[in-house]
């Protein structure tokens, strides 16, 4: 870095000199600064974007465990949190949010199962793109019956689609 206190007695011919030392200091350190603010605020969205994704994990395997009891509890309000948290990713969420608007507006179980197949394809393929894990002893079910995954937490399948109709029917992704 330049220091310009270091060059102070220069010769009067070189006042110039001292001049455009004083402003390149400045300038480095206005960039310096600059550049740590944006480091800062970038590392900062990247942890904002990670507890989004972790919290539209959390509620996609709430509404899976409704649905697969035959339930509607809480699948509007999680489906909420998941738009809300799927806009926070921009472009890379567009599918996520489309999925959970879908779903937040589902009245009966048929169409909240279709619009949660929906965005459960949205969600898994936005982890493997990420190449993310969805973690927290989260795992990827899939039901080749829907042609749909879907995540959850149960050690057994509890298949969403269809409930207790066909609650077993599926397999965990390796």
């Amino acid at each position: 870095m330049i220091d310009p206190d270091r060059h102070m007695d220069l010769p009067p011919k070189h006042e110039d000199t001292k001049e455009f030392l004083y402003r390149t200091y400045f300038v480095l350190s206005c960039f310096r600064g600059g550049l740590a603010l944006m480091l800062l605020i970038g590392g900062a969205s990247l942890a904002s974007a990670a507890d989004a994704v972790d919290s539209m994990i959390d509620r996609a395997v709430a509404i899976q465990v409704s649905l697969a009891h035959d339930k509607m509890d809480g699948v509007a309000s999680n489906a909420t949190g998941i738009l809300t948290d799927a806009t926070t990713l921009g472009k890379p969420g567009e599918k996520i949010v489309a999925g959970a608007a879908a779903l937040q507006k589902a009245k009966q179980i048929v169409e909240a199962r279709e619009a949660f197949g929906k965005l459960s394809d949205a969600l898994v393929s936005y982890l493997d793109a990420q190449k993310r894990k969805p973690g927290s002893g989260v795992r990827v079910a899939y039901c080749p019956m829907a042609r749909k995954p879907w995540l959850t937490r149960d050690a057994t399948i509890q298949n969403p689609y269809y409930g207790s109709q066909m609650l077993t029917c599926g397999s965990f992704r390796p």
